[in-house]
């Protein structure tokens, strides 16, 4: 049941644009934008002021491909057998084999850039031939068994490797990200009947070194200092797997710092489901959910956490309907998707009252939190 968090926080609408593909933020104040066959890098504001034809970068990606783009307008594509790097004009610069994926014949991960552009870490998986070494044994296709995981640290600019290490995982799905500073690399890899795991490593130079890591755990994003969010899901695999948390660990030592039993902002916790939280900014997270009310329909509702602590700050008080994605920009400004429009919302910081330049009526009684 709800015990918390129920203060309605005021919002500032910042714009609408038309967006039909998934978009994402990248460095250097441009976005990233997803549709069937095609991802495209715009300049950020161009973009959410409707200027959306003139892309800066763009490549065709084939059903089983993942893309992310590099500094310098090229891209790296991960694909069913390889990991390759393009540079503006779509000439390869150089290409990874690795394994076929286990599973479906797709990638299971996107690679990750340094953000000063000069490493790519990409996951992989690993042919075992030893039978009784393997972690994963298809009976079917005796040549291909599987052993862990890797995480792979690669030159941007030659496709040296750099280092690579083990993880305990055998990844349906992977997700990773540089801390801003560049000083780490964090992993979050989805294992069929074994829930998340994820690890936090030195990546520079000189290699590859494993700091730390938790279980059943995502990533979400990174907080100043050295800390990071993950995020637990209930996936009922296992006796002590019937909750939804959040959780922020520092990087250097590996203690957990903070903990959210997502329990406390749930309607019907049996039923209620969390996405993915997102950092806002040195302050702030955002946590979108849907939460069923009794003899009602399901609602989404998004809150506002303490970064530090993550203490619920209250409800976001939304003037139109907002589903559960959430693009955080970097700026201390998020997007909201209504189909294939996108609006753009910012905090009103430390003020009563509605959000102006907008309007419309909360939906809660009394004034806002001040945030």
């Amino acid at each position: 049941m709800i015990t918390t968090g129920e203060e309605r926080v005021a919002v500032v609408p910042l714009g609408t644009t038309h967006a039909p593909g998934s978009v994402e933020a990248v460095a250097g104040g441009r976005l990233l934008v997803r549709a069937a066959g095609l991802v495209e890098v715009h300049d950020r504001e161009d973009f959410l002021a409707g200027r959306t034809e003139g892309a800066t970068a763009s490549l065709r990606t084939r059903e089983e491909e993942r893309a992310t783009p590099a500094p310098d307008g090229g891209f790296v594509v991960a694909g069913v057998a390889s990991v390759r790097a393009l540079g503006p004009g779509g000439a390869v610069r150089w290409e990874f084999a690795h394994a076929p994926w286990h599973g479906a014949d797709r990638a299971h991960s996107t690679p990750a850039v340094s953000p000063d552009g000069r490493r790519v870490s990409v996951v992989v998986p690993t042919l075992e031939p030893d039978r009784a070494k393997a972690a994963l044994v298809y009976d079917l296709e005796p040549e291909r068994n599987y052993t862990w995981d890797e995480l792979v640290l690669l030159d941007a600019a030659t496709g040296e490797v750099l280092g690579r290490r083990q993880i305990r995982s055998l990844a349906s799905g992977a997700v990773q990200a540089w801390r801003p500073d560049g000083g780490a690399v964090v992993v979050s890899c989805w294992t069929a009947w074994h829930s998340w795991s994820t690890w936090w490593a030195d990546a520079g130079d000189d290699g590859l070194r494993i700091l730390g890591g938790t279980w059943m755990r995502a990533l979400t994003g990174f907080l100043p200092g050295s800390r990071v969010l993950t995020q637990r899901y209930a996936e009922y695999l296992f006796l002590d797997d019937d909750r939804d948390e959040l959780a922020t660990y520092d990087l250097d030592s590996g203690e957990q710092t903070a903990l959210l039993d997502l329990a406390e902002l749930a309607v019907d916790p049996e039923n209620d489901e969390f996405s993915s939280a997102e950092v806002l900014d040195g302050r702030h997270v955002l946590l979108p959910g849907r939460v069923h009310p009794e003899g009602g329909p399901a609602e989404t509702r998004h809150w506002v956490l303490d970064a530090d602590t993550l203490r619920p700050l209250g409800r976001l008080d939304y003037p139109l309907p907002v589903g559960q994605d959430i693009t955080v920009l970097g700026d201390g400004t998020w997007l909201t998707r209504d189909g294939e429009r996108l609006h753009r919302w910012a905090l009103e910081h430390g003020r009563s009252g509605r959000a102006s330049g907008g309007g419309g009526s909360g939906s809660g009684s009394g004034g806002n939190a001040a945030v």
